[in-house]
């Protein structure tokens, strides 16, 4: 088909108009001023352009039905060829406002000195500035650094030292001392932020008809100091200390204090059972946890302290999720909120922050990769500034802006929103309950939210329930996406929402505290990949040999990254760096390329969709995990299994991954309803690994495929699987 879009969008009828949820009467007057935005493209203008038009002329409307919408987009792109053109973009940069984003101002201000000649305007210059980013980071970084609050109390020798070989990832920063806690609560006049300016803004589930609740950054920092010097009063500096509890402001409150009175903070999800909580309690070998007696969700009360006491013996301090009293009995040991802050009183109104070296450890994360034990990854101060810097670049967070994040502080995008809102000048939005239905969309509507951030899950299910119907989401500018692969009609309603604001996909790791790949507003954006690399991070993809494919070149390998990643891990807790992110991967221009584990696929036009794991990781609902995780819990799920194996499947049309678990019967030839063993596996895991991941399909098979040195080849599994059900599929 010619790539003129003369045809399916012309042809749309008021009749189709009609079909797809639009009053009778206002049918007509919505195919004229379609056809009118159409023409505006002008005459033999490309697919691409004809949705630019239409999109930028308003005549899509977020309270339109989104049959509508969907009629529209899949009609101007219909017959667009995607492997000679790549996806069909749904969002393009404006030439005017790039020039007003964070990435665009840096690139206005020091563009022409950097480049020369060759520098034109934000939008046609972006690659050439990706690619200085790559191979001049002291200057870079110099820039980026001047753009955040932080605060360092000796100011760094150098930005980027390679002189110790050993240092795979270099030396960043070296000999700079400051508290980034400290940096989150100060004033800072370069982003418009002082003490009466708001830092946190809330709700409570179940008052949703109520206004928000604000916290000023005086307010919060008086809160974080009442915190420390309780910590003060019970532990030791350095000592560990972890946080097992939904994302409220205490939450964030405790994260601050923990952080700026030189403890440790280690981050657990609260979705996780007690054998997860206990194991990454002894991994990291915390002293206390904080955590709540209830989590409120959709009304219901889930109890979370009983978990923990299930799970560690550690010291447990109680916050109430209703009111101001806790609602369970405490063991012995154990504390209640109000008795821990008691250890404040009489205390002084400010507090002496622990400064302490850019390396200096300050939350531990963990991190499933392939093996059963949790990856525990140390976060530096490092960290911190690094995925504030992503967010400042490519989600082009500013200063005075609401950014919300639905997540967890077990959960890497937890300390990720945090520091990206409070580092960029901008406040943190929170909704103390279920993020699932309409009650967080009108929170998002009520609190202004500028900056929305999810997970494909999330959108999935405010889809299904056509969450934002009535709802004025028109402050939104930016929206992200993280955890999963995206899918196409979801995202196509989420943009709708929001008049067609761009969402910028996000994909990266604990370990990088960034992503590696991530949107652009200085780039049309498309649905369900990502438009090129984060700034500063250079990779290659590599074919099966282990060699590079030529930059630009469209292709599918295993993603290998360059090492100098400001950052980046450069160690473990609980085992060997090297062996984990460089052993057996090539040298790439002197250097040793590190290991991601994710193979990507470049497309024509330069975007990248990931195509699953190198290793056996799998990505179910934005939670990484392992197959040997969930094996080892299967397995004992009953008593006739001789051996399961777990792979994840990606459906044929696009979206989040199941999970398929295959099992081999110690009786080879007994008969087993799968329906039962379905929901045996689903029990098991539920309740020894985590209730958030769903069993989609189970099959008996005889025995399973393996290597000559008895390696189960589960991705053998994983391409038989995924066959059998796309055959299935198309019977």
């Amino acid at each position: 088909m010619a790539a003129s879009a003369r045809g399916s969008v012309w042809e749309i009828q008021p009749r189709d108009v009609e079909a797809a949820g639009l009053a009778a009467a206002d049918a007509a007057a919505f195919v004229a001023a379609l056809r009118s935005a159409a023409a505006a493209a002008g005459s033999g203008a490309t697919r691409d352009a004809v949705w630019a038009a239409v999109a930028a002329a308003g005549v899509l409307r977020p309270e339109h039905p989104h049959a509508l919408h969907q009629l529209v987009y899949y009609s101007t792109y219909a017959g667009w060829d995607r492997d000679a053109r790549g996806p069909p973009p749904y969002w393009f940069p404006s030439p005017i406002d790039c020039k007003q984003t964070n990435l665009g101002r840096l690139m206005e201000a020091n563009g022409p000195k950097l480049l020369g000649s060759s520098y034109k305007d934000p939008i046609s210059s972006l690659s050439h500035f990706y690619r200085f980013s790559v191979e001049n980071q002291e200057v870079y970084w110099s820039m980026v650094l001047k753009q955040l609050a932080v605060n360092f109390k000796q100011e760094p020798r150098s930005i980027l030292s390679t002189s110790d070989r050993s240092k795979k990832g270099g030396t960043w920063l070296q000999g700079a001392v400051l508290n980034i806690a400290e940096c989150c609560l100060l004033p800072c006049p370069s982003l418009k932020r002082t003490d009466d300016s708001t830092a946190i803004i809330w709700r409570d589930e179940g008052l949703d008809d109520y206004p928000v609740n604000r916290m000023s950054l005086k307010e919060l920092r008086g809160q974080v100091i009442t915190v420390a010097h309780a910590l003060d009063a019970m532990f030791e500096k350095g000592d560990r200390i972890a946080i097992d509890m939904p994302m409220t402001c205490n939450a964030v409150i405790i994260y601050l204090a923990i952080i700026l009175g030189g403890f440790v903070v280690v981050s657990i999800a609260d979705s996780f059972a007690p054998q997860e909580i206990g194991s990454r309690m002894g991994v990291s070998k915390a002293k206390a946890i904080f955590t709540q007696d209830f989590i409120v969700r959709g009304g219901k009360k889930v109890p979370l302290y009983s978990r923990v006491v299930q799970g560690t013996s550690s010291k447990a301090v109680v916050i109430p999720a209703i009111g101001d009293s806790i609602g369970i009995t405490l063991r012995n040991g154990d504390m209640s909120w109000k008795d821990f802050l008691s250890r404040a009183a009489g205390r002084s109104s400010s507090y002496s922050p622990v400064y302490q070296s850019v390396d200096a450890l300050t939350n531990i994360l963990f991190s499933s990769g392939t093996t059963g034990e949790p990856k525990a990854i140390p976060w530096t101060q490092l960290s911190p500034i690094r995925c504030a810097s992503d967010t400042w670049a490519h989600l082009d967070v500013r200063p005075c802006e609401i950014g919300c994040w639905p997540t967890n502080l077990g959960w890497v995008m937890g300390p990720i929103i945090i520091y990206s809102c409070f580092l960029n000048g901008a406040a943190l939005a929170l909704y103390h309950g279920s993020p699932l239905g309409r009650d967080f969309c009108k929170f998002v509507q009520d609190a202004g939210v500028t900056v929305l951030g999810s997970v494909p899950s999330l959108v999935k299910s405010w889809k299904a329930g056509n969450c934002a119907e009535g709802l004025d989401w028109t402050k939104i500018r930016v929206l992200g996406t993280t955890g999963e692969a995206s899918d196409i009609d979801d995202n196509l309603w989420l943009t709708s929402r929001a008049s067609y604001k761009p969402i910028v996909e996000c994909c990266g790791g604990t370990e990088l505290a960034s992503s590696y790949i991530q949107g652009s507003l200085l780039r049309p954006q498309v649905f369900g990949a990502f438009s090129g690399a984060s700034m500063s991070t250079g990779f290659v993809i590599l074919d099966e040999q282990g060699t590079p494919y030529p930059d630009d070149v469209p292709c599918t390998g295993e993603v290998g990254l360059f090492p100098l990643y400001f950052g980046a891990s450069d160690r473990l807790l609980n085992a060997n760096h090297d062996k984990v992110y460089f052993d057996g991967m090539p040298i790439y221009k002197g250097r040793q390329l590190r290991r991601h584990g994710d193979i990507i696929q470049r497309t024509v036009g330069g975007y990248y969709i990931v195509q699953g794991r190198a290793d056996d990781t799998m990505n179910l609902g934005g939670i990484k995990t392992s197959s040997v995780e969930i094996e080892r819990v299967c397995n004992r799920a009953d008593e006739c299994l001789l051996e399961t194996a777990a792979v994840s499947i990606k459906p044929s049309g696009g979206g989040p991954e199941h999970l398929a678990i295959l099992a081999v019967l110690k009786d080879r030839s007994a008969q087993y309803d799968v329906n039962l063993l379905k929901r045996k596996f689903q029990t098991a895991i539920q309740k020894n690994l985590n209730p958030l991941f769903k069993v989609s399909y189970v099959k008996v098979v005889p025995e399973f495929p393996r290597t000559a040195s008895n390696k189960l080849l589960r991705r053998v599994l994983r391409d038989q699987l995924a066959q059998e059900l796309s055959n299935r599929s198309k019977l």
